[in-house]
């Protein structure tokens, strides 16, 4: 069996150099592909992603950390070096606007107002523009696919087509979750969710960087696994910043989480943990959110009743669960480093 790569001092620092690498090879093909679409989707799309202002003017706004592409770009190099690193931006490219596609559309059924520090695009432009643009970014990322001459550029869409249809249904799941009471909804099915949602993005990632290295069908899942493992620790922690980040870095509302009664993992932990805290929490999210309710208190009960420590803890658990995956398929610690920095910067993040 092969051991479980230690993690290496200065990973923060060679996660924050893939991401840029990973932007810097992907935001031209992103913007082709963008400017192909017809003028008002375009400019929905170049809002949401930052390079433009609601009136066509450039902006200098950011596009995102680009975890997703730089998990592709990782997974290629780690099983195939720096040619297959090279060959998969196009992949990397397409598994990015699947990424937004679903922004895009969260935002709308979310209602989510802000969005990296400014308004969703569906607030400026509306909702029915907002989910057209949302899937006019889908039909790109598998034009982009299908034109790609690479040989695993086939397989690599028909796995992200299933993966669309899975975070459908994670989506499913969250928005149908949101409709039942506090006490009607299980720890396990919202990690279910939380996987659908979240790591099954993270996992084919992984799965398409190792396509794209001509990797065996083991190894192929085993980054699937790792991704997965690395997402739900993604969401965990994310949960944990949707009640107690600072919004000058979050670039969200304070609480916001809990201004919607979202049933996030911290959440459901706290309300399954069978402490007075539980049923404390249970009757504020009985009952709608308003101007005067304090979400500080809100927030407490939920760390009160373990909900914050549980989150913290299953991330570590699910982080190491990731590199016994990774390890699967890249024993050599050394080729796996620039998973292993990225699935930790993700994990160890403030904001």
């Amino acid at each position: 069996m092969p051991t479980v790569p230690e993690q290496r001092p200065g990973d923060g620092h060679e996660a924050t150099m893939l991401l840029e690498r990973a932007r810097a090879a992907v935001d031209p093909v992103l913007r082709a592909a963008l400017g192909s679409l017809p003028g008002p989707m375009r400019r929905v799309a170049l809002y949401h992603f930052g390079w433009e202002q609601a009136d066509g003017t450039p902006a200098g706004g950011g596009s995102g950390k680009a975890i997703r592409p730089a998990l592709v770009l990782a997974a290629a190099s780690a099983l195939g070096g720096p040619v297959a690193r090279a060959s998969a931006v196009r992949a990397a490219a397409a598994v990015e606007l699947v990424h937004n596609f679903t922004l895009l559309h969260d935002d709308v059924m979310d209602r989510d107002t802000t969005r990296r520090h400014r308004p969703t695009a569906w607030t400026v432009f509306g909702d029915a523009d907002a989910i057209l643009a949302g899937d006019a970014l889908q039909a790109l990322a598998l034009r982009l696919l299908a034109e790609d001459p690479h040989p695993a550029a086939s397989a690599a869409a028909a796995r992200l087509a299933d993966c669309v249809v899975e975070l459908c249904a994670g989506q499913h799941a969250d928005t149908a979750m949101e409709q039942r009471g506090p006490g009607e909804v299980t720890l396990a099915e919202t990690l279910a969710m939380a996987e659908a949602k979240t790591g099954a993005l993270l996992g084919c990632a992984c799965a398409i960087g190792a396509l794209y290295a001509d990797a065996q069908d083991a190894d192929v899942a085993a980054l699937d696994g790792f991704g997965r493992e690395a997402g739900l620790a993604f969401q965990l922690i994310d949960d944990v910043i949707g009640i107690w980040g600072d919004p000058r870095r979050t670039g969200k509302p304070a609480g916001a989480d809990l201004t919607a009664r979202k049933k996030s993992l911290p959440v459901v932990a706290a309300l399954t943990s069978g402490t007075p805290e539980a049923a404390e929490l249970a009757a504020a999210y009985a009952t709608p959110h308003h101007e005067e309710e304090d979400l500080e208190e809100i927030a407490l009960a939920v760390e009160r009743a373990g909900g914050r420590d549980w989150a913290q803890t299953q991330a570590a658990d699910r982080m190491a669960r990731a590199m016994q995956e990774v390890a699967r398929a890249v024993p050599d610690p050394e080729a796996a480093g620039g998973l292993l920095a990225l699935a930790e910067f993700v994990t160890r993040r403030t904001t």
